[in-house]
């Protein structure tokens, strides 16, 4: 126990204890309110400073976006307005006039590099609390629009179906896009072909005399197709050496006068040819443009084409993907010294992997393959079993098949007789027919019925047959619609297998012509056009005009 006076002592002790415990106590409640008030304001200031952050870059995002857009407005060669008076009214309607700090522009012939710096002041709300009173956003944008190589072939359909205001609406559009694409181009950087195509194409004289191994040449000025064999489809190239045989020029299409009696050919018009279906007629419009970058020249084309024909797409990409294969470059170089093209084409086509040309294909029709029907290998040119009297120009053919020694059938006599047919005058010469001459004189079917169902039928039955037969004989069918659309597929897998850009336009075309120009595209978005009137077809080409002449931003 303790005793009264360490009671004491501990009591005292005790409240002394109590009495400072409680000193402290008060005094860490004022540290702490006052480190809180510190924590506060560091917060304010901290959100203060992200908010000003925040509308920093609101405006720095703002100013950049505008100097983008402005800089490529006056970056672009189609303008012909002072590029940094665009810059200016450009940012000025954007409300902007007194951010720019400088404009610089530099030009060449072929080029416009547009630089645009840019500075707008913020004006922060907090960070004066910091000390800092100014924090400016600024940006800086560079536009170039540069033309480079580039290789377009307009690919264009002028079938049948393309007569009146779908042709006239091409033609607004075509000459329009090759007015803008070759807009500048003073160092000739860009060349332009044009490969007409309906049920054929038309080489025109100059480059059909460059594939050396064609065959069947029947002579006939300004008819220039040539018939792709299947095996040429297989590759992008199409060498001058390949083995092709002309078209022949001849009426396959219109009848004749199929009596039992002599018909005299010279005298009646269901002899003579009526070229009308023809599908390759003698033109000097409807031919292959090779490269050029005259304005005027491929317009004066565009404009003077005809329409007539059936369509055969297939044709006429292969002979456009043809135009802008680097193995032409020999051929280009001898058309160049010969001036049929222009001389600064001497090396083109270029190189597919050529970092600084682009090859371009615009392939347009309006229609879908359509199966045709040809004259027949063996049957074009090279001589005949017909025979001419030139003193009465009447005919006569020899048929091994019939008993000798009348093997020769007159169809203006109706009679066998054991020679050719003359006028029996002494100064009297026949002459053997070359079958590019038949062609030339009579149309087919006169040919099947007065020189063999005539000849060799006894019946109306078998002269039927036998008119029938040699018809189908002489005039076969060139190709199905699938063999076509397959035929079409493999040119332009090739070609964009190559790098070539293939810009696809169906102009009111049917199912199939639209689901074939769409897979021979090179991007449905982006590359296909589905043209449903005239206007629909003058944006197609504005549109690939647009795409073609690059503008890129640089920095």
């Amino acid at each position: 126990m303790l005793l009264p006076t360490a009671r004491l002592a501990a009591a005292t002790t005790l409240r002394a204890l109590t009495l400072r415990a409680r000193r402290f106590g008060a005094n860490e409640g004022g540290a702490l309110i006052y480190f809180g008030l510190v924590l506060f304001l560091l917060m304010v200031m901290i959100g203060g400073f992200a908010i000003d952050l925040m509308r920093f870059e609101q405006t720095r995002t703002r100013l950049q976006n505008a100097l983008d857009r402005c800089t490529l407005n006056a970056a672009a060669l189609s303008q012909k307005l002072d590029p940094t008076d665009v810059v200016n009214d450009c940012l000025a309607k954007s409300g902007l006039t007194d951010q720019v700090q400088s404009v610089k522009v530099v030009e060449g012939e072929n080029f416009r590099d547009v630089t645009v710096v840019g500075l707008a002041d913020t004006k922060p709300h907090f960070l004066h609390l910091m000390g800092i009173d100014k924090f400016d956003a600024h940006a800086k944008s560079r536009a170039m629009q540069r033309i480079s190589n580039v290789e377009i072939v307009l690919v264009l359909d002028v079938s049948g179906s393309m007569s009146g205001q779908k042709l006239a609406d091409l033609k607004i559009a075509a000459s329009k896009f090759v007015a803008d694409v070759l807009e500048g181009d003073v160092d000739n950087r860009v060349s332009v072909s044009i490969v007409p195509y309906n049920a054929q194409v038309n080489l025109g004289p100059v480059l059909r005399a460059k594939y050396v191994n064609t065959t069947d040449l029947h002579g006939v000025a300004n008819v220039n197709c040539i018939e792709i064999p299947a095996t040429a489809y297989l590759s992008a190239s199409m060498p001058t050496s390949t083995a092709m045989p002309m078209m022949a020029y001849a009426d396959t299409a219109y009848g004749t006068s199929a009596v039992n009696g002599p018909v005299a050919p010279t005298n009646t018009s269901f002899a003579t040819p009526n070229y009308g279906s023809a599908f390759c007629k003698p033109t000097t419009v409807n031919i292959v443009r090779l490269p050029e970058h005259d304005v005027g020249t491929l317009q004066g084309q565009i404009n003077a084409l005809q329409a007539g024909g059936n369509t055969s797409i297939t044709l006429g990409m292969k002979w456009g993907v043809t135009l802008l294969d680097p193995a032409m470059q020999p051929m280009f170089d001898q058309l160049a010294s010969a001036n049929a093209i222009p001389e600064s084409f001497a090396s083109r086509p270029f190189a597919y992997e050529d970092p600084e040309t682009m090859k371009i294909v615009v392939l347009m029709t309006d229609g879908e393959h359509v199966s045709h029907t040809r004259i027949a290998d063996g049957y074009k040119t090279g001589a005949s079993p017909i025979y001419k009297s030139l003193a009465d120009g009447n005919y006569s053919v020899f048929h091994a098949s019939h008993a000798a020694p009348d093997q020769f059938w007159v169809p203006h006599l109706g009679t066998w007789q054991a020679t050719a047919w003359n006028s029996g005058g002494t100064v009297a010469t026949v002459q053997q027919q070359q079958w590019q001459d038949i062609w030339a004189n009579l149309r087919l079917s006169y040919v099947a019925w007065q020189f063999y169902a005539r000849a060799l039928g006894t019946d109306d039955a078998s002269r039927s047959l036998i008119y029938s037969n040699t018809f189908s004989t002489i005039r076969t069918r060139y190709l199905s619609v699938s063999a076509m659309d397959a035929q079409l597929q493999a040119s332009c897998a090739q070609a964009k297998a190559n790098d070539v850009t293939v810009y696809g336009i169906a102009f009111e075309a049917p199912a199939n012509g639209q689901a074939q120009i769409s897979a021979c595209s090179s991007t449905v978005d982006n590359h296909y056009f589905n043209a449903t009137d005239g206007d629909k077809i003058k944006a197609a080409f504005d549109t690939i005009a647009s795409n073609i002449t690059q503008l890129r931003l640089t920095q």
